[in-house]
């Protein structure tokens, strides 16, 4: 029979603290077992631990977490540069080195951190492959718990979204956070004109005025009837059409197109929006200017990272189906060679220190990660690493 801990008793929600983390109470039991075990044995081995990744590529994202998270510990950590396309190639995506028993409660919010993170980053970069030079928003947190905001909104950056939605995301990241209006608003007030008055009369004028325009009627509809009635201060439109109403998304966009040439209004974004993935991108992108992105990039499943043992006192040693050794990574383009560690190979080393013996090394940059993703993704492509199969 289960039963409620009296730690938790008196929290509003089941949420862990920062404090649990810190403290390695956010672990496998077996981890804390581990620990008594080795402790009753008088054992504390050095070792060297690598974390590998699955098939394919992926955007290394979450690393600011994970080197809070080892900070202070007597470990040495290397791992590339966060927003690193890395491979399943069989090499190591980071490597730890030091006393097993002062890292093993670690291992499982380790994975978590980058797993998690990585996982919305890739599915965000792979959105951002899709749409090349169009704007992509991130729209999907309120699929996810909340408390996962802040961590949904810098790895959606990372992986090259334009913007975000969450505010509280926003604030605790740094980067300000936006939108349009909803159909609850509309809903509300009666009618899309009411709804569209009071949107540009009561917000500042910095809010840009992108305007909802598929509520009640037909989008080409409400798309000219916004034209005329905010005229100059409308900047864009967004449809987020219902999957039961769509009929033909394209179509629609160039019915929409048509009424807003018609009235001399090229100047007028279009921003699509609801359950948006790669295939509509690749389908919608010549007709639209930018695209809201929820659960594709939100509900992403996290990479299916592992930690493993590779070595203990300086001896190659690990459970079968894992090559021991402690082993880094070269990379010359995007080629990448797995060598011993002290062996080198052509191109540069793709991990280096991120702690040594405690100290956290790196400062970490949204903009300059989300940028390794970016300048990846041509070369990447000529590789047929992203799906262009649903190209119209």
């Amino acid at each position: 029979m289960l039963s409620k801990s009296r730690s938790m008793d008196d929290r509003k929600y089941d949420l862990l603290t920062e404090s649990e983390i810190d403290d390695g109470q956010a672990t496998a039991a077996y981890f804390l077992r581990t620990e008594t075990v080795l402790d009753h044995v008088d054992e504390n081995p050095t070792v060297t631990a690598e974390l590998s990744a699955p098939e394919g590529w992926h955007l290394l994202a979450g690393l600011n977490d994970a080197a809070e998270l080892l900070e202070g510990l007597p470990i040495d950590v290397y791992a590339p540069p966060e927003g690193t396309p890395v491979s399943g190639s069989g090499g190591p995506i980071l490597r730890i080195e030091g006393p097993y028993r002062t890292f093993a409660r670690y291992e499982s919010s380790l994975l978590g951190f980058l797993a998690h993170a990585s996982g919305v980053a890739s599915a965000a970069w792979r959105i951002r492959a899709a749409a090349r030079d169009r704007t992509v928003l991130s729209f999907g947190t309120r699929r996810q718990h909340p408390a996962l905001g802040a961590m949904i909104e810098r790895s959606a950056l990372i992986g090259g979204v334009d913007g975000i939605g969450n505010v509280a995301g926003g604030e605790v990241i740094g980067v300000e956070a936006g939108g349009t209006m909803p159909h609850a608003l509309v809903v509300a007030l009666g009618s899309p004109e009411a709804a569209w008055k009071a949107y540009d009369e009561a917000l500042e004028e910095s809010v840009p005025r992108v305007l909802l325009c598929d509520t009640f009627g037909d989008e080409a509809d409400e798309v000219g009837r916004v034209a005329d009635h905010i005229e100059d201060q409308l900047e864009g439109v967004r449809l987020d059409t219902t999957s039961s109403r769509r009929g033909d998304m394209r179509t629609i966009v160039e019915d929409v197109r048509w009424e807003l040439q018609r009235r001399g209004r090229d100047d007028v974004t279009i921003l699509v929006s609801g359950g948006i993935d790669v295939a509509d991108i690749h389908r919608l992108r010549d007709v639209v200017d930018g695209f809201g992105v929820g659960g594709a990039i939100a509900n992403a499943d996290p990479v299916d990272f592992s930690l493993n043992l590779v070595a203990v006192e300086g001896e190659p040693r690990a459970k079968r189906g894992v090559r021991p050794g402690a082993k880094t990574v070269y990379r010359d383009g995007y080629d990448d060679q797995v060598v011993a560690v002290g062996e080198t190979a052509p191109g540069e080393r793709l991990l280096n220190p991120l702690v040594r013996d405690g100290e956290k090394l790196r400062a970490f940059d949204i903009t300059t990660a989300a940028d390794r993703g970016r300048e990846a993704i041509p070369t990447l492509r000529n590789r047929g690493v992203f799906d262009t199969s649903a190209k119209k």
